[in-house]
C-alpha cells in the first residue's frame, strides 16, 4: 500500500478564462521511507505541488491521501494537527528568528506540544545533536554560518520526529561543499526511515534520491522510479517504526 497518494491534483490561480493551472492533473504514489526529488524549470509548479503535499495549499480539485488520511477532507484545525504530527518543512530561506538563540529557534515548533519546558529543551538538544550543532545552541543566527543556519532549520524541522520531511530547495543558497554536507544529512535521515520529498534544481542533489519526478508546465512529465545507484544506499537496510499519530482525532 502506498503511503502518499496524489489523485488528479489541480491547482488553478485566477478565475474564468484568465485562470492558470500551476498544477494540472498530477497523480502519483510514494512509498513509506522513499526519497523523492521533484525537478523542473522555475514556474513549473514544483513548489505549488509541495505546498499541496504540505497541507498548506488547498487544491482546486483532486485528492491527497497520506497514510489513509484524506488531507483536504479534514477541517483547518485537523490539517494543522496533521502538519504538526506528520510533517517537517525545510525551505530555501532559513526563516530563523534573529533575536532567538539557535536552540530557541529549534524549540519553536514545540510551542503547541503538550510537554514541560525541560522535555522540550531536551528534544531540541537531541535535534541539534543530530545535525552536529549542539555546541552552538546558545548562539544567535548572526553568529553562525549559512550552512550552520540551514542545519538549524533542519533541526527545527525534525524536532517533532516527523515521519515525512518536505524540503524546498534546501541547498539553494549554499556552496557546493556545504550542499553536499546537507544532502548527506538528509540521506542519513532517509536511511533511518524518514520519507523525504525534495524540490531541487540541482542534478547533484537529485542524485541522492531514489526517484526523480520531473514537472513541466504543471504536469508530471517524467517519473524515474528506479533505485538510484548509490552504493551505500544499497548496503543500508532502512528501518521504519509505526506512526504514533492518533488518526481518530482527524476523522
Amino acid at each position: 500500500m502506498s503511503y502518499i497518494v496524489a489523485d488528479k491534483l489541480v491547482k488553478k490561480f485566477g478565475k474564468g478564462d484568465a485562470a492558470v493551472a500551476a498544477v494540472a492533473d498530477i497523480s502519483f504514489q510514494i512509498g513509506e521511507g522513499d526519497f523523492v526529488a521533484i525537478m523542473g524549470e522555475s514556474g513549473a509548479g514544483k513548489s505549488t505541488l509541495l505546498g499541496i503535499m504540505g497541507a498548506m495549499n488547498v487544491p482546486t480539485s483532486g485528492k491527497l491521501v497520506v497514510d489513509d488520511i484524506d488531507i483536504y477532507g479534514l477541517g483547518q484545525e485537523q490539517r494543522a494537527d496533521f502538519r504538526r504530527e506528520f510533517l517537517g518543512f525545510i525551505f530555501q530561506s532559513f526563516h530563523l528568528v534573529p533575536y532567538l538563540t539557535v536552540i530557541e529557534n529549534v524549540m519553536l515548533p514545540l510551542a503547541v506540544v503538550k510537554a514541560g519546558k525541560k522535555k522540550k529543551r531536551q528534544m531540541a538538544e537531541e535535534a541539534l545533536a543530530q545535525v552536529g550543532l549542539l555546541e552552538k545552541a546558545r548562539r544567535l543566527p548572526n553568529q553562525i554560518s549559512g550552512g550552520e543556519s540551514e542545519r538549524v532549520a533542519i533541526a527545527r524541522s525534525i524536532v517533532n520526529e516527523p515521519p515525512i520531511l518536505l524540503a524546498d530547495e534546501p541547498t539553494g543558497n549554499l556552496d557546493t561543499k556545504t550542499s553536499r554536507e546537507i544532502m548527506e544529512l538528509l540521506l542519513r535521515f532517509n536511511q533511518e526511515g524518514m520519507t523525504i520529498v525534495m524540490v531541487t534544481h540541482s542534478p547533484a542533489c537529485a542524485g541522492y534520491a531514489q526517484r526523480i519526478m520531473r514537472v513541466t508546465d504543471g504536469r508530471l512529465a517524467e517519473d524515474d522510479s528506479k533505485i538510484r545507484s548509490i552504493e551505500r544506499w544499497a548496503k543500508k537496510e532502512r528501518k521504519r517504526e509505526p506512526l504514533i499519530m492518533k488518526k481518530s482525532t482527524m476523522i
